[in-house]
């Protein structure tokens, strides 16, 4: 009886609530509650208020889609904190989501550094369309695979889109992924001109040296001669058959 009652309050606060967050805790007497507020307690989140965006709070977030000067003073703000080169996070964010905050792939990833939910949970990222926080979260994992590939920023980059664990598999080595291999070269096209990278990963910080073609050797003039004869005569020649008393120019 007492458990249909609570199921019947329950029912009844659910629709008293129905556009609020609802949480679930239990409380000293071991009695299950839900509340909108949980008050300080250790509670889950049961029903997440399905929000609207009205036009002028959209505006608010961006207010034109194609102006990114607001986005910019985040990604520098973020890349002072996790010390990493603000062009190497806008080349990620150009390649990723071509600066839209409201992207989504048809795998799942969100956002302007289309962060996967998983990800995003890890990065402790709660709105992953909200720009600050989807950089926060996409900065902090850059940094995260940078240091776990030992500074390598071409495994760190093919390990941002085919997953650390892929890597890994191939050997530490960029996995013989297409769109893997075209989001790196990608990347690092934007970031510091064309790139070249080896399929172990190496040294991303040069530019590619292309081989001094040999140049042919030049064939050095003759040496010419004086030679004075015994009546004065100058003879200004380069055999050297006429070598006696002759001076070298």
């Amino acid at each position: 009886m007492r458990v249909a009652l609570l199921g019947c309050l329950f029912v009844l606060f659910l629709f008293s609530f129905a556009y609020a967050d609802i949480y679930k805790y239990i409380d000293e007497n071991g009695i299950v509650c839900y509340t909108d507020r949980p008050f300080g307690k250790k509670a889950d989140k049961v029903i997440e208020e399905k929000k609207t965006l009205i036009p002028n709070q959209e505006q608010a977030v961006l207010k034109n889609p194609k102006d990114t000067s607001d986005y910019h003073s985040i990604v520098h703000n973020k890349a002072a904190k996790y010390d990493i080169d603000p062009s190497l996070i806008k080349a990620v964010i150009k390649t990723e989501s071509n600066w839209n905050h409201k992207a989504v792939s048809r795998k799942g990833a969100m956002g302007l550094m289309q962060l996967m939910p998983v990800t995003a949970s890890d990065m402790d990222v709660h709105n992953p369309f909200n720009p600050e926080e989807n950089i926060e979260g996409g900065v902090k994992y850059l940094k995260y695979l940078l240091e776990r590939f030992n500074g390598d920023l071409t495994l760190a980059l093919a390990a941002y889109n085919a997953g650390p664990t892929t890597v890994e598999k191939f050997g530490f080595s960029v996995p013989p992924i297409t769109e893997t291999k075209q989001y790196v070269s990608k990347v690092l096209s934007l970031y510091n001109g064309k790139l070249t990278y080896s399929q172990a990963g190496g040294d991303t910080s040069k530019k590619e040296e292309k081989p001094e073609e040999e140049k042919p050797e030049e064939k050095k003039p003759d040496p010419i001669y004086k030679v004075v004869f015994e009546d004065g005569t100058a003879l200004f020649t380069n055999s050297t058959l006429l070598l006696k008393n002759a001076v070298r120019f």
